[in-house]
């Protein structure tokens, strides 16, 4: 079977799993293995998916499952994306009534791991949400092809989308698909609010060159779009390079500004 959700289009076959080791072909049919299992919850500040310009001042309940659909050498969260991390079973209206109950809560946020493999489960559990008042919120790699995006976007009320890089070879490197994760914000930004994010490492994508291509891009899809500079620390598989200087991320942010109206830097 070919599963469509995303760029890699795995042929599965029967009892085995795709790139995203969450996909898995049973009984002829592409199954979600990750469907409610949650690794991780946590009622954040809504500045800290990172999105400023959504709901400001207020928290929302966010929650992670497990598995990631690319390959990312430097990931901050690599415990639960890059493995079958420990996980209990949440049926949607068990998350709906959580998030329902939690004080100064505007809905939920499905992150720590990509969310776009909680396809399934998203889009059961959203209209509860939603029923309830309250937000659909993802942070993502934007990794998703156009039909299922096209059937996710209704259900959502927020992104914040991270873009790795602004080269296709990064992307190749890593797992992904430069041309989706573009996609997916171009589309997004039509239906819902958007914002953006760099992970931003010495060496690997912080040439002032590539942030002001990435920017311009940015700024012809809408430059209202919030942008983030994070800075990278050691992680996962890419220990050997050191933080990312603060003179950095300013000298990225001036870069920045001169195509988008709201940049930020993160973790510093």
């Amino acid at each position: 079977m070919i599963c469509t959700l995303c760029p890699h289009n795995c042929h599965i076959s029967e009892k085995n799993h795709g790139f995203c080791k969450t996909r898995k072909c049973v009984n002829g049919e592409i199954i979600s293995e990750n469907y409610g299992e949650i690794t991780s919850i946590a009622l954040d500040p809504i500045e800290k998916k990172p999105l400023y310009h959504f709901h400001p001042n207020t928290k929302i309940l966010s929650v992670g499952s497990y598995g990631c659909n690319m390959r990312c050498s430097f990931c901050q969260n690599y415990g639960i994306s890059q493995n079958r991390a420990h996980s209990e079973y949440m049926p949607p209206e068990k998350l709906a009534a959580l998030a329902a109950d939690a004080p100064n809560n505007i809905g939920v946020a499905f992150t720590y791991n990509e969310p776009i493999l909680s396809f399934d489960y998203i889009l059961e559990t959203a209209p509860l949400i939603h029923a309830n008042g309250q937000k659909v919120v993802l942070v993502s790699n934007g990794q998703i092809n156009p039909e299922p995006l096209a059937i996710l976007l209704p259900n959502v009320d927020a992104w914040n989308i991270d873009m790795k890089s602004f080269t296709a070879e990064f992307y190749d490197k890593h797992g992904g698909d430069l041309e989706t994760a573009k996609n997916t914000v171009e589309t997004a930004a039509k239906t819902c609010h958007v914002e953006v994010t760099t992970l931003i490492i010495c060496g690997k994508n912080d040439n002032a060159d590539e942030i002001a291509a990435l920017t311009s891009w940015l700024a012809d899809v809408s430059p209202d779009i919030p942008y983030h500079l994070s800075r990278f620390f050691p992680r996962f598989n890419m220990l050997d390079v050191p933080p990312t200087p603060k003179d950095t991320l300013l000298n990225l942010a001036e870069i920045a500004s001169r195509k988008l109206k709201r940049v930020y830097i993160g973790n510093v």
